[in-house]
């Protein structure tokens, strides 16, 4: 299957700083690649270069097979959806605000979180943690994008919302949607992905199946997580 979104020979940082270096990696419809490292490997700089919210250093990031040096606006246009720990969501505004401001359809994300229907009025800034990052997750996933980057969905949250976010993001691959998301919680992550890439020190050192790397985890994690 044609990848939707590829990185080759990538270099990425800020200024003269490198963060990451020679990241080559494919992401195809319809599969969850998971990008797992300690903090600082440069898992965020890396989701943010492929996003076009920074201009890589060198190498190029491909869409379609086609080399792109396009900013992340123009990216959304042409569906990429990306989610950031931060909670894209505007605090000041009510749920049903933030939906339609984001121009999307309320009755799609409500089929997506059905837990957002109560707190239509509320407005966001009153919402808990995983409230909000359900709606930031609803908002880009009600717009249906061919690429999703994910970054620390689960990041403060209570592990029953972290089975819905992924969860959601797993059903998201299933119906097409190609997948990259940075995730902390490793054995949750392995549950919902294909594919995983493990960064150290803007590198990746290890890459297989779920499967695999489920297989030695525990190996991993004291090698490459700690």
């Amino acid at each position: 299957m044609t990848a939707v979104l590829e990185a080759h020979d990538l270099a990425a940082g800020y200024g003269s700083t490198v963060v990451v270096r020679d990241l080559n990696l494919t992401v195809s419809p319809g599969e969850v690649v998971a990008l797992l490292g300690p903090n600082g490997a440069g898992k965020t700089t890396t989701l943010m270069t492929l996003a076009g919210a920074q201009a890589p250093l060198r190498g190029e990031v491909r869409v379609d097979g086609v080399a792109t040096t396009a900013p992340l606006h123009r990216r959304a246009r042409s569906g990429l959806g990306l989610v950031t720990e931060t909670r894209s969501v505007l605090m000041t505004l009510t749920v049903a605000q933030n939906l339609a401001v984001a121009k999307v359809s309320k009755d799609r994300a409500l089929d997506l979180f059905p837990e957002l229907r109560e707190h239509l009025n509320r407005r966001v800034g009153d919402l808990s943690g995983g409230q909000q990052q359900m709606l930031a997750l609803a908002r880009t996933l009600a717009r249906g994008p061919r690429v999703l980057l994910a970054d620390e969905l689960s990041l403060g949250l209570a592990p029953m919302v972290v089975d819905r976010l992924l969860g959601a993001v797993r059903s998201a691959a299933d119906a097409g949607v190609a997948v990259l998301l940075v995730e902390q919680h490793v054995r949750k992550v392995l549950a919902v992905a294909d594919r995983v890439l493990v960064m150290q020190r803007g590198r990746i050192e290890m890459s297989g199946t779920a499967d695999e790397i489920g297989s030695q985890l525990v190996a991993v994690q004291q090698r490459y997580l700690s």
